[in-house]
């Protein structure tokens, strides 16, 4: 299975959904996308929608925290919402948690960014 990217900006936030496998296939088209948009539209915020995300390796966690590494040197969060159960544990066994806060969906992770 692939991934599918859907990028939308809400600005300054930037709403990421993916849908399939986040691996070391498809890793390096997702940073590509997502540092151009950082770039271009002067994102603060990212917000990763996770509901249809079936599987993430290791490369998948060093894309996530690269842009959360980014967008934390301008001052900005990333929020983690809609997030499947085996990619939840992933997150959870990496400590990312710890680091990326989780909201139940998209309209409470964008609302505690101050868009509505």
């Amino acid at each position: 299975m692939s991934l599918s990217i859907n990028l939308e900006v809400r600005h300054p936030v930037l709403l990421i959904r993916l849908d399939g496998e986040l691996d070391h296939h498809t890793a390096e088209e997702l940073r590509g996308r997502v540092d151009l948009i950082i770039e271009e539209r002067k994102i603060e915020h990212i917000v990763l929608s996770l509901e249809g995300l079936t599987f993430m390796d290791s490369s998948g966690l060093g894309v996530i925290l690269g842009r959360y590494n980014k967008v934390k040197s301008f001052g900005g969060e990333m929020v983690v919402c809609s997030i499947s159960g085996p990619v939840k544990r992933l997150f959870e066994m990496s400590g990312l948690f710890k680091i990326v806060r989780l909201e139940a969906d998209e309209q409470h992770a964008l609302a505690t960014l101050g868009v509505a």
